[in-house]
């Protein structure tokens, strides 16, 4: 694991110890600030709030819980990647959404 940059304090045993519903809302939370974001064109706020959601995809991929998703974890991580190239709001929706339909507890605190 590569050192984090964005979340320096937060401890890798500490978020292994949140439940898997709750790590995927923290990496949709970062998701929706860079939505917001580009709805005001600030990009470069955008850029941070998705640089954040990749440290925190990348850690939850690590945690030995989460290995029956990592699957659709990676394939998450990658599509966020065509987003933060294309920066198109509407596929930013829809992945937030995908991501939250990955766990039923976290769709579920949702809807």
């Amino acid at each position: 694991m590569y050192p984090l940059v964005y979340h320096k304090s937060l401890l890798i045993e500490k978020w292994y110890s949140y439940p898997r519903h709750q790590q995927i809302l923290m990496i949709a939370n970062e998701m929706n600030r860079a939505q917001n974001a580009l709805l005001k064109n600030e990009s470069d706020n955008a850029v941070h709030a998705w640089e954040r959601s990749f440290e925190l995809t990348d850690i939850t991929i690590s945690d030995p819980k989460n290995v029956r998703c990592i699957k659709e974890l990676l394939r998450f991580r990658e599509l966020a990647g065509e987003l933060f190239l294309t920066r198109d709001i509407q596929f930013s929706k829809l992945l937030t959404k995908v991501l939250i339909s990955l766990d039923p507890k976290a769709y579920n605190s949702l809807v």
